[in-house]
Order: C-alpha cells, then sequence, then structure tokens
C-alpha cells in the first residue's frame, strides 16, 4: 500500500514573502543598470550631477559621438574585438562542450568517471587561479599580444562540459540513438543531425554562459594583450577609468552602457530556445 503525502498549499502570507523578495532582488539586480541608463543619456559633462536616477535632459547622441571621436575611434575597435572573442569562444567552447558531454553521457569506456570527476573539480577551481600559468605559458611559445592567448582558453568550459552531460544523458534517449545506428548513420551524424536538437535548450545554455564569461573577463586579456587595437572593451575601459585625465570619466559611464547592448541582445534573440520538452514524443 502506498501511503500519499498530503497536499500542501501555499498561504497568502507565504506568497506575499515570495513575491517582496522576489521583488527586492529584481530591484538589486537592476537598480546599476538603471542608473547606468539613465546617467548614459544626460547632456555630457552632467553624469555625475543632479537626480542620479531621473532622467534630466536627453544627450545621448551627442555623447555617442564624443565616444566615437575619442582616440580615433578606439572604443568601437575594442568592441569589434569584444565580439570576435567571444562570439568565436563560445562557439567553438560550446561544440567541444557539447561533444565532450555527450560522449561522457553516451559512450562506455575505461576511466569515465574519473574523467567525470576530474571535469567536476576543474569546476570549483576559480579561473582567476590559471591567468597567470597560462600568461606564463603564452609568453613561452611567444604568443604575447596575440588574439590566441585569449581565445585558446576561452574555447574550455569545464562547466559547460558538465551541463551537456547531465542534459545529454536526461534529453537524449538510447532508443534513439539505436535507431540510428540500425538505419545505418555514423556516430557523429547521430550526433550532429538528433542529439545537437534535442540538447539544443542546453547548447544555447552553454553558449550564452560562455558569451558572458568571456565579455566580462578582464584580467587575463590586460595581461597577454599590451596593444590597445587588440584589447577587449572591458580592459580598454579600465583604462579609460584609469586615466582621469586624458579621458573624461563621463566617457567610461557612456562606454559602459554602450557595452551591455551585446549581452542584452544576445539574451534577447536567444531566449525562444529556453523551453523544454523539445524531446516530447521521441519515444513512443
Amino acid at each position: 500500500m502506498t501511503l500519499l503525502s498530503p497536499r500542501r498549499d501555499t498561504t497568502p502570507l507565504s506568497r506575499t514573502i515570495v513575491t517582496v523578495l522576489l521583488a527586492v532582488s529584481t530591484v538589486y539586480f537592476l537598480f546599476p543598470l538603471w542608473w547606468l541608463l539613465v546617467s548614459a543619456t544626460k547632456p555630457f559633462g552632467e553624469q555625475f550631477s543632479g537626480n542620479g536616477l531621473w532622467f534630466d535632459g536627453f544627450g545621448l547622441f551627442d555623447n555617442l559621438a564624443r565616444l566615437t571621436a575619442q582616440n580615433n575611434g578606439i572604443f568601437w575597435q575594442w568592441m569589434l574585438n569584444s565580439l570576435i572573442y567571444c562570439g568565436l569562444g563560445a562557439a567553438i567552447g560550446t561544440l567541444l562542450s557539447a561533444m565532450g558531454g555527450y560522449a561522457l553521457a553516451k559512450y562506455d569506456f575505461p576511466g569515465r568517471g574519473a574523467l567525470f570527476g576530474l571535469i567536476l573539480a576543474a569546476v570549483l577551481v576559480p579561473k582567476i587561479l590559471f591567468t597567470l600559468p597560462l600568461y606564463l605559458m603564452f609568453s613561452g611559445v611567444h604568443l604575447i599580444d596575440n588574439p590566441l592567448a585569449v581565445l585558446l582558453p576561452s574555447v574550455v568550459s569545464p562547466f559547460g562540459v558538465y551541463l551537456a552531460r547531465v542534459f545529454a544523458a536526461q534529453s537524449v534517449p538510447d532508443e534513439v540513438i539505436e535507431a540510428g545506428r540500425l538505419d545505418g548513420a555514423g556516430e557523429f551524424r547521430i550526433f550532429r543531425a538528433i542529439s545537437t536538437r534535442m540538447m539544443l535548450p542546453a547548447l544555447v545554455t552553454i553558449f550564452l554562459f560562455q558569451f558572458v564569461e568571456i565579455w566580462n573577463n578582464y584580467l587575463l586579456p590586460a595581461m597577454v594583450l599590451g596593444d590597445d587595437r587588440l584589447q577587449p572593451v572591458t580592459v580598454g575601459l579600465v583604462g579609460w577609468n584609469a586615466s582621469h585625465v586624458a579621458v573624461p570619466p563621463p566617457l567610461v559611464v557612456i562606454g559602459s552602457l554602450v557595452s551591455i547592448v551585446p549581452l542584452v541582445i544576445a539574451f534577447l534573440a536567444l531566449q525562444r530556445f529556453w523551453r523544454a520538452g523539445m524531446t516530447a514524443g521521441a519515444v513512443k
């Protein structure tokens, strides 16, 4: 005889508490973005004056023109560099993570458990600890001031492999793989044509995590890229912020607002892929 636990409905008090906590969290996370939006749209030179939480005049287009004119438009070179580093790094990193996670989930080979344990251990290690060893290694092979010094580490994501492995184990039925083999499809074709489509929500998640992580990365590019024309926007803006005399501080605020636009666009463009149940009906 199976005993079923009684259903417990939420009370109005608990729903109110949860709603208040979510509202406070939303305000907490959106407050810096709101301040940045308000400050960047103010007339140039008034970014740190007046009410910082509401609009006081509109000078966004003039601010963007000043941003473009500063240092012969190097800001847009930084933005292009960040897009290249993040786009290539996230795309290649997602592919490698998908292949690694899929192999760990669907193939039985000696040392699979130990390898997965090593990947879990790597997830717990902060990436900042690898910055100095990477700098010394790239210096030894003469990759300093080379975009590869930023791209090569960015394509490695232990968390991406872990997420792909978990999602492949849950969303790709073994029966579908066997059916593909019976139809004469090779392993790579099954992975490319069947498994990756079932893993699409996880792949989009991995891509976005990688994209944001590479975009926000500062320490490694700052150490391995001394040429201003090769630096990403994060390193460039920090350099501007440190040079209060050569670069007016309002430009740092305006550049910070522009720098988050690609992240917002990436989330809005890819959020439609975050849907569960894409494999519903795959196995009958």
